[in-house]
This record gives C-alpha cells, sequence and structure tokens, in this order.
C-alpha cells in the first residue's frame, strides 16, 4: 500500500480533493480533525496549551477558542511554534497507527493523509508519494476571505504562514490544480487515483 500524503496551502482546495477520493473509496485522514481531537479538554495537549498560553484561549465551558488562538499564532511566530511543539507529535503519532491499521486491515493499493503542513514540519520523507493541490494566489485569497470572512491582511498573514505554494508544488511528486471548474478538478482527482493505482502494482 502506496503512503501518500495530501498538502496544499490553505483555500486552495484541498478539502474538495479529498472528498472526491473518499467518493471513490479511497481510505484518508485528515490531519486538522485529528488536531482537533488532541486539544479536547480531556487531553494532554489541553492543559500544555492552557500552561503556555494562559486562560485567555479557551471558552467558558474549557474547550480551546480556536479563533482567538489562531489569531494569536499568525501574529506571532513564536507562539506558533510553540502550539506546533504540543500539537503536531499526538497528530504524527495518529496519522503512523492508522496508515498501519489500512495495511493490515485493507486492501487499498493507496491511502490519502491530509496534512496542511507537510513541508514545514519536515514530514514529507516519511511518505511514499506528495500531492500537492494548488492555485493561483488570487484564487486563494479570495476563497479564504469568503468561507472564513477575514480581511485580507488577516488571510494574507495566514498564507505567509505556510511555504509558497509555487515551493510546494516544486517539491510535488504530482498536482492537482483547483483554479477550473469542479470537473476539471474531478478529472484530475480521477486521474491521480489511476496513477497511484498503477504505481502500487494494482
Amino acid at each position: 500500500m502506496i503512503r501518500v500524503a495530501l498538502t496544499g496551502g490553505i483555500g486552495t482546495g484541498k478539502s474538495h480533493v479529498i472528498r472526491l477520493l473518499r467518493r471513490r473509496s479511497v481510505p484518508t485522514i485528515d490531519a486538522d480533525q485529528l488536531a482537533r481531537a488532541v486539544v479536547q479538554p480531556d487531553q494532554a495537549a489541553c492543559a500544555r496549551l492552557r500552561a503556555r498560553f494562559g486562560p485567555d484561549v479557551f471558552a467558558a465551558d474549557g474547550t480551546l477558542d480556536r479563533d482567538r488562538l489562531g489569531r494569536l499564532v499568525f501574529a506571532d511566530r513564536t507562539a506558533r511554534s510553540a502550539l506546533e511543539a504540543v500539537v503536531h507529535p499526538p497528530v504524527r503519532e495518529a496519522i503512523d497507527a492508522w496508515f498501519r491499521r489500512c495495511r493490515a486491515c485493507t486492501g487499498a493499493p493507496f491511502a490519502v493523509a491530509d496534512i496542511p503542513l507537510l513541508f514545514e514540519t519536515g514530514r514529507a520523507e516519511a511518505f511514499d508519494r506528495v500531492v500537492v493541490v494548488a492555485c493561483d494566489p488570487a484564487t486563494q485569497l479570495r476563497r479564504v476571505m469568503a468561507r472564513d470572512g477575514l480581511s485580507a491582511a488577516d488571510v494574507r498573514r495566514r498564507i505567509a504562514a505556510q511555504l509558497p505554494i509555487a515551493e510546494k508544488v516544486a517539491r510535488a511528486d504530482a498536482v492537482v490544480r483547483t483554479d477550473g471548474s469542479f470537473a476539471e478538478t474531478d478529472r484530475e482527482t480521477a486521474s491521480l487515483c489511476r496513477a497511484l493505482a498503477a504505481a502500487s502494482g494494482s
């Protein structure tokens, strides 16, 4: 089974491509969902975040206020590094365990982990293939502003916290473009699936 990492930039269309993969019965896992799980109030990471950032980034019910923490860490590189040091290790462990289960329990020729910060965290070498989902910067900016209700300046700060999408594309084994229509993205995703299945020998 081929271990595939799917990455890109904020607003490039990763979630849409993941949905297309799931429609084709491709096993997938989402690093962002895992990151949300590891900061629930009953998790050790939550206590570590409270100790590092204080009560101001938590809601009254004890859950993490992700919007408030996001504004903090995207404006402060040191704070962002501290957050990543707490959250990334348990997420990595969960992804590795999931791939082991996929290999043992499914006959899938490949499985895909959606990891937005794959290159930023130095994890690309842990996978057999890296797929980058990409679109032009203007489209990326417009999508995130519309989706999250953020100002252009806020979106640019978030984009700047990631590697430039052109650099990710240059380091990819395969690229899915989302600049065009949904049908075009669907065709690119179907082609990707055929290529990965062929590479696995299926």
